[in-house]
């Protein structure tokens, strides 16, 4: 039977969901509860928080860019030796892609419908008192198939404010159980960059950094209302295996500079069989594989050092030069390029194993769902191949060429934006961070 799931969701992005679902999962998992957890959307910075709050796995589910399969494996996989799943949502509950009508968006709304977990909101009362009601009645009343079962009021000011919210709940939306009022925690603050929060393996003091949200919602949650309401998904289970295997043993570059794969293209790859090893680029590690994948981070802030690491860009270019397979994805697509300007336009020596030469200090946001299709054959599959993915950077291309473009890519609605990426011979990279093949 499929473990007990729910939502956390929001009206718009810094509602503090994130902080309510920390402090959720880290507060459960020191009660001895064992918690999965998932994050709606193409996301790699709150899954690692969630991992360090839960010692597990974080899995992201994404309805625009999954094939069903994928998504129901994986919505099932969040729960396997679980108690309880906790889902946190993206954006606004009903926020997604620009797609045409009918087709899915990618919302957190689209994977309440699909999953059937309960939504609970996560809500920020500042400058509102009675119609915060107005709020939650309007979210909790525009889709028959997404059930708000929940809310958390964020930001409460006083015991006065959250009296004046409760009443004004209780008439116009009694329908929604009334979970919790976190006040105002100045001292809960995640740093951010350009990419959005700062990385877990970044945080100062993240242990500390838990403990207090787990403190925080402990004391002002309503935790076993909430637990309560949590239901089994209606999906089945499957066994997806996003992305082709890339070799029998896959060494994967984690580090600061090297810091976004998803779990759910991991464990696709050792469900086929894949020996997975990490190795650290900033540390001059070699990787020890007859595959490489270089998944994206922030190497631009770390452009110097490794330049200087002779190590680490010999062993790329030996496993080139032997026909063993070396994907990169965004952060990793520029490291295997010629060069690469970092912020102050300095210019540093990368691998050299694509004709690519780019710039972080020429910056301009390149953001949105990206339907791809491979150009050739190679290491993701045949030529005509179709792959969905994500675009999130800052950098440019200063130059690029001659050699094979990897993808013809489209927007989410459709819209041709040309090629994109470079091949050559068994090493393959593009700006896209892929997540499963249609």
């Amino acid at each position: 039977m499929s473990v007990p799931g729910l939502i956390l969701a929001a009206p718009s992005s810094g509602s503090g969901k994130t902080l309510v679902t920390l402090g959720l999962l880290a507060h459960l998992k020191a009660k001895g509860l064992r918690v999965g957890s998932a994050k709606v959307g193409p996301d790699y910075i709150d899954p690692a928080f969630h991992a360090a709050a839960t010692g597990r796995p974080c899995l992201n589910l994404d309805s625009w860019a999954m094939a069903p399969a994928s998504l129901a494996g994986l919505a099932q996989a969040a729960g396997q030796d679980a108690d309880l799943v906790v889902c946190e949502g993206v954006m606004g509950l009903f926020d997604g892609a620009d797609v045409p009508h009918g087709q899915s968006d990618g919302s957190t709304a689209e994977i309440a419908a699909l999953t059937g977990w309960p939504v609970v909101m996560v809500i920020d009362s500042r400058g509102m008192a009675g119609s915060a009601a107005a709020m939650l009645a309007g979210f909790a009343r525009l889709r028959p198939d997404v059930r708000v079962a929940g809310v958390i009021f964020n930001q409460v000011s006083s015991d006065k404010h959250r009296r004046m919210i409760a009443a004004a709940c209780a008439r116009f939306c009694p329908e929604v159980a009334l979970l919790g009022f976190m006040p105002r925690l100045e001292n809960l603050v995640v740093p951010s960059r350009h990419l959005g929060l700062v990385q877990a393996c970044e945080h100062p003091d993240l242990p500390a950094f838990l403990a207090a949200a787990a403190d925080a919602v402990g004391r002002h949650v309503e935790l076993a209302a909430l637990q309560a309401l949590a239901r089994p998904t209606a999906l089945s289970a499957s066994h997806p295996c996003p992305l082709p295997v890339l070799g029998n043993r896959i060494a994967v570059a984690r580090d600061q500079a090297f810091a976004f794969a998803y779990a759910g293209v991991l464990e696709g790859w050792r469900r086929q069989g894949a020996e997975i090893s990490v190795f650290s680029p900033l540390d001059d590690q070699t990787p020890d594989g007859d595959a490489v994948y270089l998944p994206g981070g922030y190497p631009e802030l770390f452009a110097g050092r490794l330049a200087a690491n002779g190590r680490f860009l010999d062993g790329l270019r030996r496993v080139a030069a032997r026909g063993g397979t070396v994907f990169g994805e965004c952060g990793g697509f520029m490291v295997l390029g010629r060069t690469l300007q970092d912020g102050d336009g300095h210019s540093h020596q990368m691998a050299g194993l694509l004709p690519l030469d780019t710039s972080f200090a020429k910056r301009r946001l390149h953001l949105g769902y990206r339907q791809a299709r491979l150009l050739a054959a190679g290491p993701l599959g045949p030529a005509g191949q179709g792959l969905r993915g994500h675009e999130f950077h800052f950098a440019t291309i200063l130059g690029e060429g001659p050699g094979q473009p990897l993808f013809s890519v489209a927007d989410a609605a459709g819209t041709d934006l040309g090629q994109a990426g470079w091949q050559a011979g068994s090493v393959a990279a593009s700006f896209l961070h892929l997540i499963d093949r249609v």
